[in-house]
Parts: structure tokens; C-alpha cells; sequence
């Protein structure tokens, strides 16, 4: 048996070696080397139940999320509130169901915002070079030199409170991570053969930027919006905390966490609850985008 098919399924070797080289980088062996990686296939099951629970939230909650209850307040757990009630009477376990969909919401709108600000200026400022290149990676390494949740806040004081603005908040704080990233690809990916062979055929160069160049340099950023995904969670989280992102009475885990505060000695559960489905939510995210990594580096293959 040779090396290459060695390294294959036990189902691959027996296929032509044509046949074998497809399967070996065909979406099918994605999946199969994704699922190799216990941790991250835990991640992604665990990522994919919070996002059906924030779906199908009106029909997992058991209560109001933001209706009070001033008979039930700072009830500890029980069978009717399994996860005890807050200082307005709410149940916890609504609330934190409800929650979700503020974090999901959170990670894929302002990684959307950067991904879709930051990936044609850094595809454009690598492949043309010189002095716009020059001026873009300069604003981009002031962007980068300030701590991210400094930054995040200055912007969210700046746009004023609100989820809306404290999204916008972080996609431009995540924005210069992806234009470097692209950036980074093209300057790979534009002295390869196909793209020389493409400018001797007269290809114009949108058609190499979008058609060629972008598709052979998706995968890192890919890789790169899931574990950012994570971060924008903590920022949403950190910015409601302090008042700045979701604002009451919707249902956020760092809001949530800023109203528990006061009661860590006499209702912990308020802030066990949610600090634990931050925990979570970032660590299966963190997962999913590791298997992510470990599935598209070619240099794994």
C-alpha cells in the first residue's frame, strides 16, 4: 500500500487514484476529517442546540421573559422556575433561552459586518499594492495597536447605547483582522501559475480577485469569523454589562449578569446561570472553530 493511500479512509484505497484525490480534498473528506476531532464535533452539536434553542425559544421558555412576577421574586430553584427567579420575579431559565438569541445575534452580525467591510479591502489593497496598500495597513495597525474591548467601548459611547449600535461597535473593531487576513492571502495566492496563466489570457482583474484569487482563500477566513463569533459574544456581553449594548427589559446574559451583582450573596443562581451559558457558548465555539482549523489546513491533509 503506498504513503497517500496509507493516510486515506479504509473505504478511499480501493477507489482509482483520480477518484481517491477527489475524495481526499472533496467536501465528503471535510466532514470526515471534522469528525475526527471529538472536541470539535462536541462544539459544533453544542453550538447547533443553543442556536434551536434560540430559534424555538416561545416554545422552550417556560414563562415571560421580561414579564415581572412580584410573587415569585428571588425565588431559588425550583420545578416551576429550575433555574430560580430574578429580583423582578422572572424566570431565569426564560430569560437565559431568550438570551441566546441576543448572543447569536451578536456573533453573526458584527463578524458579518467585518467580515463584509474587511475582506474586499484587504483582497484589493493586496493585489494592487503599492501606496493604497501602504495607507490601508497603516489605519489598519492603529486599529490594531488599541485593546479590543477599549476600543469597542470608545466606538459603542461614541454610536450611544443600543444592541443595534454596540453590533456596529464590534464589526468595526473586528474589521482590520480580516482586512490583514485577506490581505495576507492574496499576497499567497496572486504570484501562483493559475493567476499568471489567467492575465496571459486576458482575465481582468475582478474576475481574478473574485473568481480566482477569493475562493482559494476563504477557508482561514472562515476559520478566523467562527472564533471571532466567540468574541463578539464576550463584547456583547461586557458592553450590556456596562449599560452600552442590550438595553432592559431584553433578555441579555450580560445584562443579566450587571443586575445580579447586587444580589451574589443572596440569589447566586442569577448570575451562575448566565455567566455559565457565556462559558459555554464561547468554549463550544472555540471548539467548533479549532476543528474548523485542523479541517482545511492543507498542510494536515
Amino acid at each position: 500500500m503506498s504513503r497517500f493511500a496509507a493516510d486515506l479512509p479504509a473505504d478511499v484505497v480501493g477507489l482509482p487514484r483520480r477518484m481517491r484525490h477527489a475524495r481526499r480534498y472533496g467536501f465528503g473528506y471535510f466532514l470526515h476529517r471534522y469528525a475526527r476531532n471529538r472536541l470539535a464535533l462536541t462544539g459544533l452539536w453544542v453550538v447547533l442546540g443553543i442556536a434551536l434553542a434560540a430559534i424555538f425559544a416561545p416554545w422552550l421558555a417556560p414563562a415571560s421573559p421580561i414579564k415581572p412576577d412580584f410573587g415569585n421574586l428571588l425565588r431559588p430553584l425550583s420545578a416551576a422556575h429550575p433555574m430560580g427567579t430574578d429580583d423582578l420575579g422572572r424566570d431565569v431559565l426564560s430569560r437565559v433561552i431568550f438570551g441566546a438569541r441576543t448572543a447569536l445575534l451578536a456573533g453573526v452580525i458584527s463578524v458579518g459586518i467585518a467580515v463584509v467591510a474587511g475582506l474586499p479591502v484587504g483582497l484589493l489593497a493586496g493585489y494592487y499594492g503599492g501606496r493604497l496598500d501602504d495607507l490601508l495597513m497603516r489605519l489598519t495597525d492603529a486599529m490594531l495597536s488599541f485593546p479590543f474591548l477599549v476600543l469597542a467601548l470608545a466606538l459603542a459611547a461614541i454610536l450611544g447605547a443600543g444592541l443595534d449600535k454596540a453590533l456596529i461597535a464590534i464589526g468595526i473593531v473586528f474589521t482590520p483582522r480580516f482586512i490583514r487576513l485577506s490581505r495576507a492571502q492574496v499576497l499567497g495566492e496572486r504570484a501562483q501559475n493559475y493567476v499568471e496563466a489567467a492575465r496571459a489570457m486576458g482575465v481582468g482583474d475582478g474576475r481574478i480577485i473574485w473568481r480566482h484569487i477569493l475562493p482559494n482563500s476563504l477557508s482561514p477566513i472562515v476559520v478566523q469569523a467562527s472564533l471571532d463569533m466567540a468574541g463578539a459574544i464576550t463584547a456583547e456581553a461586557a458592553l450590556s454589562f456596562l449599560g452600552l449594548g442590550t438595553q432592559p427589559p431584553t433578555p441579555s446574559w450580560g445584562s443579566m449578569l450587571n443586575i445580579a451583582q447586587a444580589y451574589l450573596s443572596t440569589a447566586p443562581w442569577m448570575a451562575v446561570w448566565p455567566g455559565l451559558a457565556i462559558f459555554i457558548t464561547v468554549l463550544a465555539l472555540n471548539l467548533l472553530g479549532d476543528g474548523l482549523r485542523e479541517a482545511l489546513d492543507p498542510r494536515l491533509r
